[in-house]
């Protein structure tokens, strides 16, 4: 961003009354060229009939050399840039000093709504609920770094049809042992059972289950009784998960809490005109922005989750004043978010509303579903996590070793693994789970990252830094490699930003992962401890500064990292 703001100063000198908003400084393609490239002079030069050369040259006339080492113009007029080692020195300590490893604090006073995991109640969580989980939690992460006050909220499916089939079966298909000691699996396994004989043929318990439902919608106390009870136990067992995953929620408000309210905007879209009914049912024709017909109540006069969510969003904008509520859901919902952000803005919604899709997840080659049978628990693959991380673990270890911080350290190593396996993707993408690729010590992978920092901890206590990561001392820049691997931390920053804007963590994942990278190549061909004073500090500081930013950079994605592997 400095950069970019020196070379946009030069283009409005050279070329005045120009507007140059859209100037970027990038980094290189290929550091033969240089550290960094501004190819803008290409678009320039159209503007004011010039070569491309010599707009290039103007632009370098004028410009700022107090941080270049080297300017050169290219090709078409492409300017590479080679910023001195005094500047990087200056700017590495300027980082290591800054608060937040120096993440600008851009969203200060701002707050900002992120609804995501949002399971269904009376069910088990399983793998197909993890995307929504980790993605939002990392972007809930950034965005708290970002300075932006954030309220994560858990909108729940805690309300509708399947209460009233749960209420009859949990009367009816429990045993009085199983009611005394319910749980959400036996909650689960009842709703099964009784949604089955919901489907006979003569309809008898289907009935039955329908006058519970309506029973518990008019207020009954002891269906609301029941239906509190299988709430309470629900979120208790998501908790239980949520705190395996370093996830935790600001408020749980499911589909019920807006209840009351969702009459109301009815009413509203009605008196603005934007409603009208068509076969019995209240409908928002979108048919001029393509998006079809939304139904806003169902002809028997019930609502649906176009209903739900303009409530929704009505009460956070009245409660919180959002600068904007982001939305993590599976990809298939788009169209549904497009129709009632559609609805919202035409109701006088100013909130900026963000859909953030994800794609499916597979697991080893196979879609993920029930009718397939391998439909994996969340807590099951947790476990299985911690199991396979745990042999790892013990494998590298010398038999003789104190065993007893394993467990944990399995834990951290197998959660961060999960996490990591789907964060390191696009959301939009739909991403097949592999254990052998979550777990790899090689390659793009949690691990990898994790052992990465324990590396860089098990130098500092050679090194006899009873600091840990703290910085004594400046920065030298000698090699290629710490050229690369210094700039690469300058860019840490503008990575968490650019993850915030994208809505994208995993931008932020692969800009950890080259960092690593980059760190490896460093270590390798750079002599550490054993070079000599000051050099031996410099390096040993570089060290540091990547140990401090791979770790809040993996914490911003919701994985730990422990000092020793």
């Amino acid at each position: 961003m400095e950069l970019t703001a020196i070379v946009r100063a030069a283009f409005e000198a050279a070329f005045p009354g120009g507007d140059f908003s859209a100037v970027r400084v990038v980094g290189a393609t290929d550091s033969k060229f240089g550290d960094f490239q501004c190819n803008d002079a290409l678009k320039c030069a159209k503007l004011y009939h010039l070569n491309p050369r010599q707009a290039a040259e103007k632009v370098a006339a004028k410009l700022d050399r107090t941080c270049f080492e080297k300017v050169d113009i290219a090709g078409p007029g492409f300017l590479n840039l080679t910023v001195s080692a005094s500047w990087i020195t200056e700017r590495l300590l300027r980082l290591s000093a800054a608060d937040h490893v120096g993440i600008p604090q851009k969203g200060r006073g701002k707050k900002i709504v992120i609804d995501y995991s949002s399971p269904n109640a009376a069910k088990q969580m399983h793998i197909g609920h993890i995307r929504s989980t980790v993605i939002g939690n990392a972007i809930d992460r950034i965005f708290r770094a970002l300075g932006y006050e954030v309220v994560a909220d858990n909108h729940l499916g805690d309300w509708g049809t399947q209460f009233g089939i749960l209420i009859k079966g949990y009367r009816e298909l429990l045993t009085e042992a199983e009611r005394a000691h319910l749980t959400v699996a036996l909650l689960e396994k009842c709703y099964v059972l009784s949604a089955a004989k919901a489907k006979e043929e003569d309809g008898v318990w289907k009935e039955a289950c329908r006058a519970e439902l309506v029973k518990l919608q008019q207020g009954d106390e002891g269906n609301l009784a029941l239906w509190r009870k299988f709430i309470e136990i629900s979120i208790a067992e998501f908790d239980r998960m949520y705190a395996k995953l370093g996830v935790k929620f600001d408020t749980y408000r499911g589909e019920s809490y807006y209840n009351g309210t969702m009459g109301e905007v009815v009413a509203e879209l009605q008196q603005a005109g934007l409603a009208e009914e068509s076969e019995g049912a209240l409908v928002v024709n979108l048919e001029q922005e393509k998006l079809g017909v939304a139904i806003v109540r169902k002809s028997d006069g019930g609502y649906n989750y176009t209903t739900s969510d303009l409530a929704c969003v009505k009460n956070r904008i009245e409660e919180y004043d959002p600068e904007r509520i982001i939305y993590v859901t599976d990809a298939r919902q788009q169209l549904h978010f497009r129709q009632w952000f559609s609805i919202a803005r035409k109701m006088g919604c100013k909130t900026q509303l963000i859909h953030v899709p994800f794609g499916l997840m597979s697991y080893q080659g196979k879609a993920i579903s029930t009718r397939e049978g391998n439909l994996i628990k969340l807590d099951e693959l947790l476990a299985e996590a911690v199991k396979r991380s745990l042999a790892i673990v013990e494998s590298r270890q010398d038999p003789a070793a104190d065993k007893s911080g394993n467990l944990r350290l399995a834990e951290q190593i197998g959660y961060g693994a999960v996490k990591y396996s789907d964060l390191s993707h696009d959301p939009a993408t739909d991403i097949d789970f592999s254990w052998d690729k979550a777990l790899a010590l090689e390659g793009n992978s949690g691990p990898y990252l994790q052992y990465a920092y324990a590396r860089v901890c098990s130098l500092m206590e050679k090194a006899g830094r009873v600091d840990g990561m703290g910085l004594t001392g400046t920065f030298e820049i000698v090699t290629a490699q710490e050229r690369r691997l210094a700039l690469q931390l300058l860019e840490f920053p503008g990575a968490v930003v650019r993850a915030a804007e994208a809505y994208k963590p995993s931008v932020l994942a692969e800009y950890l992962f080259q960092t690593a990278q980059l760190y490896s190549s460093f270590y390798q061909n750079s002599p550490i401890l054993k070079s000599d004073e000051p050099l031996r500090n410099a390096r040993l500081n570089l060290c540091a500064l990547f140990g401090e930013v791979l770790r809040t950079g993996l914490e911003l994605l919701g994985i730990e990292t422990p000092r020793h592997i």
